[in-house]
């Protein structure tokens, strides 16, 4: 038994260098704090820091490990006679160290990455031989442990929790073979000694723990030192040393973290920071009668677009119920609005998504009306015939349309392709278009004026506008800097007569109120507003400033008319029924005297100077279409304004992200305004 007696005194040793380290590590933060002392004597006592939010140190302490499950097999060159099972051990853990915890959030993040000993000695066990045999082992690794941290109570007092990832560096064993009893005076064997085989070169499990954050340092210290006692509790899943047999570590971590972080001075960080930083302003707009109407003659393609890989018709087209069909209204469709929709270009996407409920009800509506179903697909037309047949079956089950109204058909490419020969620049955005079925028909009750043949659009829906207070008439209240260094403010607005509308509290930079909340049915009034904000340090302060307020009213002014030309892709030539449309349709709206506005667009696709002088081309184009008709009615009363915006995205009517959007933004918008009255 003397060799297990002597290894057990190893262990001994290594734990009170263990204690020898930790104990060096209470007395450099005693250090600290009698270091701090009398600096903090010598500071005024007015100057107070906050508390840090970043934290830089080191963490030391003890791994107490605990040896489950067998290992038997050493290395190839070596198998003791007998199997070891159980074990403990203690072994050094040290780190440097990184946190972050606002001083006003229970939440924070810690990282630790340094050395990780998991030494420890099996127990002894006896072998065939009557022969006791004793296995030490020092398995150590360079760990990586990033924590999430919580405190729940807002205190000193912290839980952590989160993955390790530690990387092996020592694997080495001693294994000794003792004396049987029966022949006391038997030389011992020699130790064997060498590395494990079969060693993970990763290990990945977790941890938690909790902890306690003791100041070293107080608040009128800039560099503030905290020393922190933790535990932390590392189970066995995930931490079997070996790839072969069943040993594996669970571990208790019991040590101690010296941190240092640095605060800002309070008064500057709250007090001075508002009157440095904090500016408030009133923008309270004109809200001159007179804003254009648009009411928008809104083109309607004849193409339901597919997903790649799908023949179901996809999520973003609206499907109704048999039972909705009777409240189904063309006018009114923002009833039945898409999911997942935007607020820009809005309206209009919620009429060309309906476009298969706008026609099943053109078509209840003109029983003889026919349609062909032509399904396009890169995977055939067998493909596209399942593409059209969904659209049918939808008709059909749904709006109760006649099947024999209905054909379908099935092939490789639309008649009028985005894909061209040789194309090799954003095929899939190109592909993604060309994956559709088109609407066609020969019924003149469901297709836009003058239209016919295969590719002719169907009838276009007419937006009315609704007149209400837009975002643009909301008086603004911006308080720059208050998010920062204000907890909260409000506002006090006093009219000419010293009544009181309070409005908050807030905690933003800016704020905007309706001018209707504040004016009620006056259409102006003379305001003092007031803002009072209240610091974090408690302080209140106060602003005031004086505002003219108008409130916004609908337009007075005739109406004005939109119209949209859509293009193919990459052509800047309208197609000669556009031609027909501009001049028999357009042109004879055009009031004495108005301005029409034109501007051209494109989708993303392309080189971003090709696509500018191309929308510029197809406004010119309609340009020159609609001067020709005026020339011909002996007009030259009217002004224009061209305008190419190309692919510019905070131009486009609509976004770029579906097919839908991009064909639509192949276009020329037509504004007619008339001359105000």
């Amino acid at each position: 038994m003397k060799n297990k007696t002597n290894f057990k005194l190893g262990s001994c040793v290594a734990w009170s260098h263990n204690n020898l380290i930790i104990k060096s590590i209470a007395i450099i933060a005693l250090g600290w704090l009698i270091i701090q002392t009398p600096v903090q004597a010598q500071q005024t006592i007015e100057v107070k820091y906050t508390k840090p939010s970043w934290y830089f140190g080191v963490a030391g302490g003890a791994n107490f490990n605990f040896y489950r499950g067998s290992t038997n097999q050493l290395n190839a060159g070596f198998t003791p006679p007998a199997t070891f099972h159980d074990g403990d051990g203690v072994g050094l853990f040290i780190a440097p160290l990184l946190e972050y915890r606002p001083a006003d959030s229970r939440w924070g993040v810690m990282l630790q990455a340094g050395y990780d000993n998991r030494k420890g000695t099996f127990d002894q066990v006896v072998t065939p031989c009557d022969c006791p045999a004793d296995l030490s082992t020092n398995v150590s690794y360079i760990t990586v442990e990033p924590s999430l941290r919580f405190a729940p109570f807002k205190n000193n007092f912290y839980l952590y929790g989160g993955p390790r990832l530690a990387f092996n560096m020592d694997k080495s064993f001693t294994y000794q073979l003792g004396i049987n009893p029966a022949y006391p005076d038997q030389a011992p064997s020699p130790a064997v000694t060498g590395d494990l085989s079969d060693v993970k070169k990763t290990i990945f499990s977790m941890q938690i723990g909790a902890g306690y954050d003791i100041p070293l340092s107080s608040d009128s210290n800039k560099i503030q030192f905290v020393l922190s006692p933790f535990v932390a509790f590392q189970p066995y899943f995930g931490q079997n040393p070996r790839s072969t047999e069943t040993w594996n570590i669970t571990t208790l971590r019991a040590g101690i973290a010296l941190k240092m972080g640095q605060g800002h001075n309070i008064q500057e960080s709250t007090d001075m920071l508002v009157d440095r930083e904090v500016q408030f302003s009133v923008n309270s707009p004109s809200n001159v009668p007179g804003e254009r109407r648009i009411t928008e003659i809104f083109p309607l393609r004849n193409y339901v677009f597919f997903n790649a890989g799908s023949t179901e018709i996809p999520s973003r087209y609206v499907l109704l119920t048999k039972n909705q069909v009777k409240d189904f209204k063309e006018d009114q469709l923002e009833v039945f609005a898409p999911k997942n929709l935007s607020d820009r270009s809005k309206r209009q996407m919620i009429v060309y998504y309906n476009v298969l409920n706008i026609l099943g009800d053109r078509m209840q509506k003109n029983p003889s009306s026919t349609i062909t179903l032509v399904g396009s697909s890169e995977k055939g037309p067998e493909d596209g015939v399942a593409m059209a047949e969904s659209i049918k079956t939808y008709l059909v089950n749904v709006f109760v349309i006649n099947p024999s109204r209905i054909t379908t058909k099935g092939q490789n490419k639309p008649n009028i392709p985005s894909e061209q020969p040789g194309a090799t620049l954003e095929l899939e955005l190109l592909r993604e278009g060309d994956r559709r079925v088109s609407i066609e028909s020969t019924s003149s009750d469901l297709l836009m004026e003058f239209q016919s043949g295969p590719d002719a659009q169907l009838k276009p829906v007419q937006i009315v506008p609704r007149q209400e207070a837009p975002v643009e008439s909301y008086v603004t209240f911006t308080n720059k800097g208050a998010n920062e260094a204000l907890s909260t403010w409000s506002l006090q607005i006093a009219d000419e007569q010293g009544k009181v509308h309070s409005f908050g509290p807030y905690t933003q930079d800016e704020v905007s109120i309706p001018g209707k909340s504040i004016l009620g049915s006056r259409p102006e009034g003379d305001y003092k507003v007031k803002m009072i904000g209240q610091t974090k340090s408690g302080k209140i302060v106060e602003k005031e400033t004086p505002v003219h307020m108008v409130l916004w009213t609908p337009s007075k002014m005739e109406e004005g008319i939109r119209y949209s030309i859509i293009y193919e892709f990459n052509k800047a030539k309208a197609i000669a029924i556009y031609e027909k449309y501009l001049t028999e349709v357009v042109t004879p709206k055009i009031p004495v005297g108005a301005t029409v506005i034109i501007h051209g667009h494109t989708d993303i696709i392309g080189e971003e100077i090709h696509n500018q002088d191309l929308s510029l081309a197809r406004a010119n184009d309609v340009k020159s279409i609609i001067e020709s008709g005026l020339s011909k009615a002996s007009r030259n009363d009217v002004k224009f304004e061209v305008l190419g915006y190309g692919e510019n995205e905070n131009k486009s009517p609509f976004e770029n992200k579906t097919p839908e959007e991009r064909f639509y933004n192949r276009t020329v918008v037509i504004d007619i305004i008339p001359v105000a009255k």
